[in-house]
């Protein structure tokens, strides 16, 4: 499973999420999205260990 970090443009963390959609949904509710990272494996683990990614999303 994959997660992604989105950032604006000054490179702060703004969301994370699980899949490419979450990413264009964000988008759509006009979160400014100028940059997203695959994360990397060990990153992905603490993210399904502390909860579900959507957490870190206030919009949803």
């Amino acid at each position: 499973m994959n997660f992604y970090s989105c950032f604006d443009q000054e490179g702060q963390l703004i969301a994370r999420c699980q899949t490419i959609n979450d990413i264009e949904v964000l988008k759509e509710r006009g979160r400014p999205i100028v940059e997203v990272k695959e994360m990397k494996n060990e990153e992905s683990v603490v993210c399904s260990l502390t909860g579900s990614p959507s957490d870190f999303n206030r919009d949803y």
